[in-house]
């Protein structure tokens, strides 16, 4: 392994995740935020930035009258005053989803229209915030089936808010007469409100006609009760929802950018909307940086978004894992050379890693611990690969949730 490289490769992760970190964000978007005389502010807040954002709101505000947060496990950092804080399931919503979501909505039941719930919601809220339509174990099956067909989040999120009684507007609707002034981290590329965590709080744009697409073109396993929930409508106005929208995958990219720029690299921005499968996305980093070898010059070519697996092995691993590591085959033996890619809540798919990195050394050291790389890839295994080779990224929980950043780097003279 590169050393000095992987060492840019660490500094670019966490100069991208400082950059992209909730509290001022949340401190931005309640500068303007007065409660109606008389009225009570409760805090609701879901999603994998949950508590980060609970806490800097709490900051902000100097107190809540009451407050309740469901965030993925081991993402709550300790209590958070006048707040309850809960942690539950994720990319699959558990007992524990519906047992907190449960809480939030007993919390913003009874409010007057004097009263404000603050809802903060950041990416992971469709698992993590649920009170499902149908049982529980047909949710975590249909949830599953969507994540191996390799669907996108805006066609899993147009499912799931029609099987549930909190999406798609319907929490926000469950609160009034009560004022909802939202505050929303974006995790979903040119942040549609409806679809980031399954719009809880916002009217709904997709149809049943294009949940029944989604649906057919997966081949969905569903029952003739959720076939149902499919046809009906949900909300397509709320009047009682103010909404704020911060963070987003494009600051994360610039601040990549300019943490390269820092180390000596050359950026080059190419996409913030990258949205292939991970092993298409690893192997064109791979051509990039053949394209440019010899140059004469250090580049990082950046690129954010959220790649997808299709899983074809029962293996370990995340988009972010699969993506490095398949692009290790390309840049094999390559001078200079490295492709990483991390999500920005520092947990990629069920693992303990924000993602994995990759150099012109990686598949001679995966061969070494008799591991091919392409079997590895073929079994989607990448995390214990990248684990033997010390391949992984690992940040812990961010507390922020803005899509992944990718970055190819092709330094002159090594």
């Amino acid at each position: 392994m590169n050393k000095i490289m992987r060492s840019h490769a660490d500094q670019i992760v966490a100069a991208g995740i400082r950059a992209v970190l909730p509290d001022e964000a949340v401190r931005r978007a309640l500068a303007g935020y007065a409660p109606a005389p008389g009225g009570r502010t409760v805090l609701v807040a879901a999603g994998k930035a949950a508590w980060q954002m609970a806490r800097a709101a709490v900051d902000a505000l100097g107190a809540v009258d009451g407050g309740v947060v469901v965030t993925k496990y081991d993402h709550v950092m300790g209590p958070i005053p006048g707040v309850e804080c809960c942690e539950a399931g994720h990319p699959v919503p558990d007992e524990n989803s519906f047992a907190a979501t449960e809480k939030a909505l007993a919390l913003a039941s009874g409010l007057t229209a004097r009263d404000t719930v603050l809802f903060l919601l950041s990416g992971g809220g469709s698992a993590l915030f649920e009170k499902p339509l149908i049982p529980a174990e047909e949710l975590r099956d249909v949830t599953g089936q969507l994540l191996a067909s390799g669907a996108d989040i805006v066609e899993m999120n147009t499912i799931r808010k029609r099987l549930s009684a909190v999406k798609g507007g319907r929490f926000a609707q469950a609160c009034a007469p009560a004022r909802v002034f939202s505050v929303v981290l974006s995790d979903i590329l040119g942040d549609p409100l409806d679809m980031i965590a399954s719009g809880p709080a916002c009217p709904d744009s997709s149809t049943c006609a294009q949940a029944r697409a989604v649906a057919a073109k997966y081949g969905l396993r569903l029952s003739e009760a959720a076939r149902a929930l499919l046809d009906k409508e949900t909300p397509k106005a709320l009047e009682n929802v103010e909404t704020h929208i911060t963070g987003s995958v494009r600051q994360l990219c610039a601040a990549a950018a300019e943490a390269a720029r820092a180390l000596g690299y050359e950026p080059v921005y190419l996409t913030d909307r990258l949205c292939c499968e991970a092993s298409q996305a690893g192997s064109f980093l791979a051509s990039v940086l053949k394209s440019h070898a010899g140059d004469g010059r250090s580049l990082a070519f950046i690129a954010g978004g959220e790649t997808v697996v299709h899983l074809t092995g029962h293996g370990l691993g995340g988009r972010n894992q699969e993506l490095a590591l398949a692009a290790a085959p390309g840049i094999e033996g390559m001078a200079g050379a490295a492709v990483f890619s991390v999500g920005s809540d520092g947990t990629d798919g069920p693992t303990d890693a924000a993602g994995g990195y990759a150099d012109r050394d990686t598949v001679g050291a995966l061969a070494e611990k008799g591991l091919d790389v392409f079997a590895v890839l073929r079994d989607n295994d990448a995390y214990h690969a990248l684990k033997a080779v010390d391949g992984l990224i690992v940040t812990g929980p961010t507390g922020t949730n803005v899509n992944d950043v990718a970055v190819a780097l092709l330094r002159a003279g090594d």
